[in-house]
């Protein structure tokens, strides 16, 4: 006679040689091996450019960008890099000391001037490559990112520079200096974050440059922090997931979120101010010990407690840390410093809530009035499987050089 299983949970499980708490680590594995990246899984970041155009007629663009991921094509349309077909590819050459990856970089020079425009009043600008400055391998959970310099020349009466970057190179962020070297002047243009294989808007070349209306600050900063969440943050998301597994009623929910908004806030403006600072290589392991903690939780705790928000609080405070290392990479315009950062904890928010929706209408909706029930299938199984990706995350950035 074949034994039978049975399913239920937090009972003693009858008729059955496996308990349900095997039953509910074979779950969990499943999620396990569902969502969890390889351990050289990442985003590809944007690159950053810099054009410096001094008044002695020279012109100097930096490009901070994945030479890898250069060579390799795999740009932002992989939220993971080991879905590109060449994922082998990008991964070998990760681990190559600098000279060796400037060695293949070679050959692919011309491919990079001929694919990129600058434009000065809509005529094409000759650059060359004077400078290839790769970094050691170092810390290889992260895209190393190297620095491209090229040059040219421009004329004093240019009034406009556009610049272009395809998007089979990836995302860009693009901004431009003004330099006068005689009297120890520069102006900076504000950053534009170019996708979907858009040309930078014209950047005037003018004594000043022309600052962007407070509308459009608002609505690219929304739209970065939104991106930020979903769908580039999968560990952000988890930790959203595992606060709205232990309670689908909505107010319980929006102050867990509430408080999570608040902390990460508070760290990202003391951060970008350079007040507080954390290695990226601490920040990383502690957010996926986060993500792994809240799972434990929903297990131990069948219902929610007000000391929660307090560890939301605490947690929101560390990843905001980790939203700071992604705009400090992009800066904020000083003249609406907190526009810019108001705006783009709206779009964090804005991702938080479209999460927390996807989230209730695939399983809260479904268990509606059934808590025990909605335990035993979704939150039990659930935040196993959160723990285990959180785990397994924190032991694989933990791993900082190979």
């Amino acid at each position: 006679m074949i034994p039978t299983v049975c399913l239920r949970f937090g009972t003693r499980a009858y008729g059955s040689p496996f308990s349900h708490w095997r039953l509910l680590a074979l779950v969990a594995l499943i999620g396990l091996w569902l969502f969890a990246p390889p351990v050289r899984a990442d985003l590809v970041k944007p690159a950053l450019v810099e054009i410096s155009v001094n008044t002695n007629g020279t012109l100097t663009v930096e490009i901070r960008a994945s030479i890898e991921a250069l060579l390799t094509g795999i740009n932002a349309r992989y939220k993971n890099t080991q879905e590109a077909p060449n994922a082998a590819e990008y991964d070998a050459l990760r681990v190559l000391q600098p000279e060796a990856l400037a060695e293949r970089f070679t050959a692919f020079q011309a491919t990079l001037l001929r694919e990129i425009r600058l434009l000065a009043d809509d005529q094409p600008v000759s650059l060359t490559i004077t400078k290839v400055s790769i970094p050691e391998r170092g810390y290889t959970k992260v895209p190393r990112i190297s620095l491209i310099t090229l040059t040219g020349q421009l004329d004093r009466s240019v009034k406009t520079l556009v610049w272009y970057y395809p998007a089979r190179f990836g995302d860009n962020a693009v901004r431009v200096r003004q330099v006068d070297e005689k009297n120890q002047k520069w102006h900076w243009s504000e950053w534009q974050w170019l996708r979907s294989d858009d040309a930078s808007t014209p950047f005037s070349l003018e004594a000043l440059f022309t600052r962007r209306p407070t509308y459009q600050v608002v609505l690219n900063y929304i739209s970065i922090g939104y991106d930020h969440i979903v769908p580039r943050g999968m560990d952000h998301i988890l930790f959203i997931l595992g606060i709205f597994l232990l309670s689908t009623r909505l107010r319980p929910l929006l102050a867990q979120v509430t408080m999570f908004t608040i902390a990460h806030t508070l760290t990202l403006a003391l951060s970008m101010n350079g007040i507080v600072s954390l290695p990226l290589r601490l920040v990383e392991p502690l957010i996926a010990l986060s993500i792994a903690y809240v799972g434990v939780e929903n297990l131990l705790s069948p219902s929610l407690h007000k000391s929660r928000l307090f560890l939301v609080f605490g947690f929101g405070l560390l990843h905001g840390l980790s939203f700071a290392g992604m705009l400090s990479d992009f800066g904020m315009p000083a003249y609406a410093f907190a526009t810019a950062l108001i705006s783009f904890n709206i779009g964090v928010e804005f991702g938080q809530l479209a999460v927390i929706t996807v989230a209730f209408l695939a399983m809260g909706v479904w268990f509606w009035g059934r808590p025990a029930l909605y335990r035993r299938l979704v939150v039990v199984p659930g935040s196993l499987a959160i723990s285990f990706v959180g785990l397994y995350w924190m032991l694989d950035r933990l791993t900082l050089f190979d």
